[in-house]
């Protein structure tokens, strides 16, 4: 996206100078969903195509997310039980840049290996599903032993995917 901005020079003439707008979707970049069957879920960005593609020819994103969220669990439930409320099912999606909200958080390489996921895979239903299965371990892992930040305490990036949205 180009925008222009008007700048004087010492003689008085108005010169035009084109700029461009700051890139916050960004490989890792948490987002909440607007539009479509996913709407109001989280999902973290994986890849980025800022001019299109030839099949869409607009600003999209390659975003994993999850479908279902874990539910809350405490002290008192056994293993069993808090294994199976820490299910999760994600889902891969390429999503258009103004059916995303950007979020302030950012997960980084650790927590989830974006970098793995090849958006050539995801035409073939079998692959998609091979990789879904791989995510949906990988964020099940997370989610059962997270990771701590500088402080020794968890990561608020991975701890923002298991709250409920309040709007």
């Amino acid at each position: 996206c180009k925008t222009y901005d008007e700048e004087s020079s010492p003689s008085g003439q108005i010169i035009w100078k084109v700029s461009t707008m700051v890139k916050f979707f960004k490989q890792g970049r948490v987002v909440i969903v607007l539009g479509g069957r996913m709407a109001g879920k989280k999902a973290v960005v994986c890849k980025t195509y800022d001019e299109g593609s030839k099949p869409r020819p607009f600003g999209h994103a390659l975003v994993v997310g999850l479908e279902k969220s874990p539910l809350k669990v405490n002290k008192k439930m056994g293993k069993k039980k808090v294994e199976k409320r820490m299910q999760c099912k994600p889902f891969i999606k390429y999503v258009n840049y103004n059916h995303l909200m950007p979020t302030r958080y950012v997960v980084g390489g650790d927590v989830l290996d974006t970098k793995t996921l090849v958006p050539d895979d995801f035409q073939n239903p079998e692959k998609k599903k091979e990789a879904k299965k791989e995510i949906k371990k990988t964020f099940h892992e997370k989610f059962m032993t997270p990771p701590l930040d500088k402080n020794g305490k968890v990561a608020k990036d991975l701890v923002f995917f298991r709250k409920k949205l309040r709007f």
